[in-house]
């Protein structure tokens, strides 16, 4: 398993009341105490339906879709906690678990004073929204131990699927039981051979179309003298189970990162949509810039989008300590600070903030990658509730509860196009138990009030298309798709329109076009190496190249790529199989012969 670093923060006892003025709480991390129980712990088992969901179709949610609960624990951290529930009460129900409800209702219900450097926290107007389920818990990481939903037949019945959680946290593991029962839905749960598989939720995410992403923390987790005390099991017997209990076709798993002590992938990317990553980026050579900037290349080059074309990527800063110190440079301060770290509440979007000189370019970016959501920025880096010294933030504390009765609506947004000429077509898969009764596509030009509508038509089971008329370059237009079930259920997406929409631009016609023959081989990163690598090139024009890796004596030890590249491309290879030493990357095309060094660790 993977040597995880010093704690981090002070480590309260599992049986310390949740309600303590001054409870930090469990750290996200295993504490020593809990290293030392792990090969003669017993994790919870025989709870839940311990088999696959029976239904056809299995889908996992993806966190933007709409929802009818957000799930906390009432461990720690509560001023954090209140301001979570507060913005999302506006949007659905919080089910908040507790030890003791009428306590929490009076936090909830009354000011907190200032205090160091956390101003005072408002009173409630009401408790509207709040859903107080008396259920005991050990930590406030709900995101790990929580329940996941899925839907039989796409967007048919609701369940939840629960993994056995990686920490001997007793009550944590059963909560997902402990929502099951209170909102009256089955828990299907991985927790008896052959499926005794353990997962974190921090180090999953879904598109909600077949696709999940992970770090290979999950591959360690699970392998043959794992600490869990569950059946070894190789890659393939993992995503069979996924397959099996979330209907997952394709799990995608990234290189850990050398810093972040839990290699939960939460703490540096999100998926924003099905096509969507935001990825944090530290400055160059910086702590786990290197292998993050590997792994995000490793997916782009290997994998497409649900949509069949290449994952876009947006990045956002990762931030250091006042003091100047990076995850790499002191692990007791240099917090791993992260703003991907959110969670979509329906209409809203609640993520972590830390200090104005970083929070101001990430309020940016979000607006910018969000249109029309309600940003809600909530402090993780200040007295007395430094909850990202604990490796978490907002996503880990939190979980979603899909809706009993999804629309579902998905769609390509369109992209920035020359032509000026032809109308543009919108198409969308709209799906819901009744069927669909009608769908409506929606635009305008951007600065105009009043969009127009144009009724969608049929074009297969699921798809519905229209025409936006043609425009005139330097135009920029903006949309949105609406949809009416059979039953009388309506949905919109984006699910923040008409307020946020879709848009893109007519582009002015094409000038000129340089073709400047040139091409670049850039230092490889991560490097040293132990696993995946990325090989910058940039060729200005279509260029065929032939890359490999050579021994120092020249030998060629690893082919890479032969094809045809143009631009800024980032290519990947592995290097686990090498023997450690020095190696050197090598290019070769009609323009010569370049190579870089590369250094391979065991």
């Amino acid at each position: 398993m993977k040597k995880l670093l010093p704690i981090l923060a002070a480590v309260i006892l599992m049986a310390e009341p949740c309600n303590a003025q001054e409870d930090t709480g469990l750290p996200k991390y295993l504490t020593p105490e809990e290293k030392a129980m792990l090969s003669e712990y017993n994790f919870p088992r025989n709870r839940g339906i311990e088999t696959p969901p029976e239904f056809e179709n299995l889908r996992n949610m993806a966190e933007w879709e709409e929802i009818q609960a957000l799930t906390i624990s009432w461990r720690s951290y509560r001023r954090i906690l209140k301001e979570i529930a507060r913005a999302a009460k506006a949007e659905t129900k919080v089910i908040i678990f507790c030890d003791n409800a009428a306590a929490v209702e009076s936090y909830l219900m009354s000011t907190q004073p200032a205090q160091q450097s956390w101003p005072a926290v408002p009173a409630f107007d009401n408790m509207e929204n709040i859903d107080l389920v008396e259920a005991p818990t050990n930590s406030v990481w709900i995101r790990d131990y929580g329940a996941n939903t899925v839907y039989g037949n796409r967007v048919d019945t609701l369940a939840f699927v629960d993994w056995i959680y990686n920490r001997p946290r007793p009550a944590d593991d059963v909560i997902p039981t402990a929502l099951g029962d209170h909102l009256g839905h089955n828990v299907y749960t991985t927790t008896a051979a052959p499926y005794d598989l353990v997962n974190t939720g921090g180090n999953f995410m879904s598109d909600g179309q077949g696709t999940g992403f992970a770090s290979e923390l999950i591959l360690e987790e699970n392998e043959p003298g794992n600490p869990y005390n569950v059946t070894a099991k190789t890659e393939e017997d993992i995503d069979e189970i996924k397959a099996d209990f979330q209907g997952l076709s394709r799990f995608i798993k990234m290189t850990e990162l050398p810093f972040d002590i839990i290699s939960h992938i939460d703490m540096h990317m999100k998926l924003l949509d099905e096509e969507t990553l935001l990825v944090g980026e530290y400055p160059p050579g910086v702590a786990d810039g290197p292998q993050m900037n590997a792994n995000i290349d490793y997916v782009v080059n290997n994998f497409l989008s649900y949509f069949g074309e290449e994952y876009k990527i947006i990045r956002v800063p990762m931030p250091d300590s006042p003091s100047g110190l990076w995850p790499d440079s002191s692990p007791t301060s240099g917090y791993y600070r992260t703003y991907t770290n959110g969670v979509f509440v329906n209409k809203t979007f609640i993520y972590p903030s830390y200090r104005q000189e970083y929070d101001t370019t990430a309020a940016r970016i979000y607006s910018e990658a969000l249109p029309g959501y309600t940003l809600v920025p909530i402090d993780c880096d200040n007295q007395p509730e430094v909850i990202i010294a604990a490796a978490g933030a907002i996503h880990c504390i939190t979980h979603s509860v899909g809706v009993s009765d999804p629309l579902l609506i998905v769609h390509q947004k369109l992209q920035d196009t020359f032509d000026s000429e032809n109308a543009y077509q919108v198409t969308a898969e709209i799906e819901h138990r009744t069927g669909i009764a009608q769908a409506t596509l929606h635009y305008r030009i951007s600065g105009e009030t009043e969009f127009s509508a144009a009724a969608m038509s049929a074009a297969g089971e699921t798809e519905w298309t229209a025409l936006i008329p043609a425009q005139d370059p330097e135009t920029v237009i903006e949309y949105y798709v609406a949809a009416e079930a059979n039953s009388g259920k309506t949905q919109v997406r984006p699910i923040v329109a008409p307020e946020g929409t879709w848009s893109f631009k007519v582009l002015g016609d094409v000038t000129s076009v340089y073709d400047i023959e040139s091409f670049e081989l850039g230092p490889v990163y991560p490097n040293p190496a132990r696993d995946i690598v990325s090989i910058p090139v940039i060729a200005e024009v279509p260029l065929t190249i032939d890359v490999f890796i050579t021994d120092m004596t020249g030998r060629i030890v690893a082919p890479v790529f032969n094809g045809e590249v143009r631009g800024d491309r980032r290519l990947s290879a592995n290097v686990a199989g090498l023997a450690a030493g020095v190696y050197h990357v090598v290019v070769t095309s009609a323009q010569g012969r370049t190579a870089t060094p590369l250094m391979v660790i065991n």
